[in-house]
């Protein structure tokens, strides 16, 4: 149904925009991620074989929007949508906390399956310190606020894990070592929820650990940013020592603080990271205490309070030491008209702040299922104009600059499904020189092999073969990447 719907539009939007998919270009390397979430309640009373349809819709769906990266929750309030034995299941995938799937399944280990076959990377997303939602009524036995009350404060009907305490950080940092070590993801990944949003009337209950072991800061404010700051580095430690390759993100609020606040600040008027959930994320970057950054940029260009364009414009200025990636809001986008052409919605104008940004190399969309349902013609643009080609991974030369050697072996076999292309991974010792995927280039007859051109990718795969069965003469180059995305040389095979 979804696809008439797509053929319809496609043939009203080239029309409208002029061909504008000819036009776009696209880089090579970015990062295009999408958030699945579970805290929403989308997945609730749904039966295994009802959310595994539904995640593998959603998949395929995204893998055409041109989407390379998947942010998966599976720790919203300190339970597990993946086999611990640390915390309880989560209510989110089950309607109550501590009960197993039935038919039993582990949902994160399935997604690393189904991402990595699509050439997708995974990062499991975790909320480290939030232990009890608002509409959560009933906790598990084994949860951490029932095994230990005196590690949580309660803030406006949540619970939350208490920075202040060193017990909280080796928990958390525990938590995140039995995933990284037990499945094969790509990221690990944390949002906004640091010390709590505030909320009028609500007070903090951290005085008594203030006094009692503030390290010499005079400031509480200070201290709680000391906290956090020495749980990142911490969790970044963690993560780094279990498996080297797995990508720590985080993806803070939009703000990092308002001007009147900081000569450094942004020209905005809003909530700020440093001041009022106490995360000094630049600290974060500068440090390299995180692999990537992903501000949630939610609001629209000419916002009063917090400017898109102000924002992206500072991000990009201020991020320069790790990969940037920006979080999109997919409703508001395509909701709000673009300031200087009414009759768009703003996607085409920050899209092209995008490309305009040195340092921004890529995109997670809020929220995948606004993608998937195609809101404002958003998956339809993705597809046909702004991610028409696939794309590899930013490089992280900090955690890894040497491509794996070559391919071997290209050979062209005929099946029972029509020719195929089959190569032999390149050889290679430990996780820095061994091949995990491979990018398949293809080229008409007489034109020019350029594998800096997107244009020319036809599958990332991390099968080692693909069919070309009815693609005509061609010359196919096959190079291989490794953990990182470093990417080897070429080996052609002509058909």
């Amino acid at each position: 149904m979804k696809t008439a719907k797509y053929q319809t539009v496609i043939l009203f939007m080239l029309i409208l925009e002029g061909l504008m998919c000819t036009v776009v270009a696209q880089n090579k390397r970015e990062f295009r991620g999408a958030w699945i979430q579970c805290v929403n309640g989308q997945f609730l009373g749904m039966s295994t074989e009802k959310m595994q349809s539904t995640l593998i819709y959603q998949l395929d769906e995204l893998q055409k929007d041109g989407v390379n990266a998947i942010i998966f929750q599976v720790r919203p309030e300190c339970d597990a949508l993946y086999r611990s034995s640390m915390e309880p299941w989560s209510r989110f995938l089950t309607g109550k906390q501590g009960v197993a799937p039935s038919p039993y399944w582990d949902p994160l280990k399935w997604m690393v399956e189904q991402c990595h076959k699509r050439g997708m990377e995974i990062h499991a997303w975790i909320n480290p310190y939030r232990a009890k939602t608002k509409t959560t009524k009933e906790l598990a036995n084994n949860h951490v606020a029932i095994q230990h009350p005196e590690w949580v404060f309660s803030y406006d009907g949540q619970f939350i894990l208490n920075p202040a305490i060193p017990e909280c950080r080796d928990y958390i940092c525990k938590v995140v070592e039995d995933i990284v070590r037990g499945y094969d993801i790509d990221g690990l990944h944390i949002d906004d929820y640091f010390y709590p949003y505030p909320v009028a009337g609500q007070k903090i209950d951290d005085e008594k650990q203030y006094r009692a072991n503030n390290n010499g800061i005079g400031n509480i404010g200070d201290w709680r940013r000391h906290n956090v700051n020495v749980f990142i580095q911490q969790l970044h430690k963690t993560i780094s020592e279990a498996k080297p390759w797995v990508k720590f993100g985080v993806s803070p609020f939009g703000i990092y603080r308002n001007k009147k606040n900081s000569p450094i600040g942004s020209e905005t008027n809003g909530l700020q990271n440093y001041d009022d959930l106490y995360a000094d994320v630049l600290m974060w970057v500068n440090n390299g205490w995180i692999d990537y950054l992903v501000p949630q940029l939610y609001w629209e260009i000419g916002h009063k309070a917090a400017d898109y364009e102000t924002l992206i414009k500072w991000w990009n200025t201020h991020s320069s030491k790790r990969p940037l990636y920006i979080g999109e809001d997919i409703e508001r986008t395509t909701k709000i008209a673009d300031l200087k052409n009414p009759s768009q919605n703003q996607m085409p104008a920050k899209y092209k702040l995008h490309k305009e940004m040195r340092n921004v190399q890529g995109t997670v969309l809020w929220y995948a299922k606004a993608a998937v349902d195609n809101i404002g013609n958003y998956g339809v643009m993705l597809r046909n104009v702004y991610w028409k080609y696939p794309a590899l991974q930013p490089a992280m030369p900090f955690i890894d600059d040497k491509a794996p050697k070559k391919v071997r072996k290209m050979k062209v076999i005929n099946t029972d499904d029509g020719k195929v292309l089959f190569w032999t991974a390149p050889k290679g010792k430990g996780w820095k020189d061994e091949a995990v995927k491979y990018v398949v280039y293809r080229f008409a007859e007489g034109e020019p092999i350029d594998l800096d051109n997107p244009a020319n990718i036809v599958a990332v795969t991390g099968y080692t073969f693909y069919n070309i069965s009815k693609q005509g003469k061609a010359t196919y180059v096959v190079t291989a990447l490794d953990r990182m995305s470093n990417e080897s040389k070429g080996k052609n095979k002509k058909i």
